[in-house]
């Protein structure tokens, strides 16, 4: 199972250690990864793959959330189809 991860916030040293760090420790697989920093805001969006995960989708949405208040950024995950349905054209 595909799933999207975004991460939103200020600037600052060690924001994709920390979400990378994490999905390495859950054993999440990023397929794909794309950052840019827009006048001091960071913004960073993930294909992952969750099928070798050690944890279920609801557990890593909350230890995600957790992870983004400790280091200042908002992080979300979403199933991928959900993800593609509501941006949909």
């Amino acid at each position: 199972m595909n799933s999207i991860i975004t991460v939103l916030g200020h600037d600052k040293v060690g924001i994709i250690a920390g979400v990378c760090n994490y999905l390495a420790e859950s054993n999440i697989n990023i397929l794909d990864i794309s950052q840019t920093i827009l006048q001091g805001y960071f913004n960073m969006i993930m294909i992952v793959d969750m099928k070798g995960a050690n944890k279920g989708f609801d557990a890593v949405a909350d230890d995600l959330e957790k992870l983004g208040d400790k280091i200042g950024v908002s992080i979300r995950i979403q199933n991928e189809d959900i993800f593609n349905s509501m941006h949909r054209i």
